[in-house]
């Protein structure tokens, strides 16, 4: 009961404070949500259920999605690193969730060994990667071509150029956008 009290209140705040992030008034987001100012004003405050069809309308005139303002708050904020010391590398996945087209974004630390195979073991999905360095410097092997990445620099790529990325000179650590076939090969360990 306190959980789904806590939630109508972050729900209420979350409808407040879209409100005013936009610089409306109660009457400006009442008419765009076809509600009444006085019944707008009892939502906010908790003097008023809300219904689905009343949550429905506010969420479109305030341009955000039913599910975005009625989501329960996660207590596990922090994100954990999973080490695979076969390959070398550390993972922070940074979306909790695939996000559009089932991208995913996640932070890398890598060391000299390889990801996703040695000079002998380049590697192909189907998809893109796209990445920043963030420091050291990465080696980013596709076919027969050898790239140096520096700190700050970007790279994208289609993965189904044989590739493999590694540190040079020392750990590197990566700023990663993955598609959906790129998170399964990058951040699973192999089977």
């Amino acid at each position: 009961m306190a959980q789904e009290s806590d939630l109508d209140g972050t729900i209420r705040l979350r409808i407040r404070s879209l409100r005013k992030a936009r610089g409306w008034s109660l009457d400006n987001l009442a008419e765009r949500a076809f509600l009444s100012p006085s019944t707008l004003s009892r939502i906010e405050t908790g003097h008023r259920r809300i219904s689905l069809d009343q949550l429905t309308s506010l969420a479109r005139a305030l341009g955000t999605s039913l599910d975005q303002l009625v989501e329960s708050v996660d207590d596990d904020v922090a994100i954990r690193p999973h080490r695979d010391e076969q390959r070398g590398m550390t993972t922070w996945l940074l979306s909790r969730e695939s996000g559009p087209s089932g991208i995913t974004v996640a932070k890398m630390r890598i060391t000299d060994e390889a990801l996703g195979g040695g000079d002998d073991q380049l590697g192909v999905h189907p998809g893109k990667d796209w990445f920043t360095v963030l420091s050291g410097t990465v080696t980013l092997l596709l076919g027969e071509r050898t790239n140096h990445v520096e700190t700050g620099q970007a790279a994208q790529f289609s993965t189904m150029i044989p590739h493999a990325i590694k540190a040079h000179g020392g750990p590197a650590e990566l700023l990663c956008i993955l598609d959906r076939d790129g998170q399964f090969t990058r951040l699973r360990p192999p089977v």
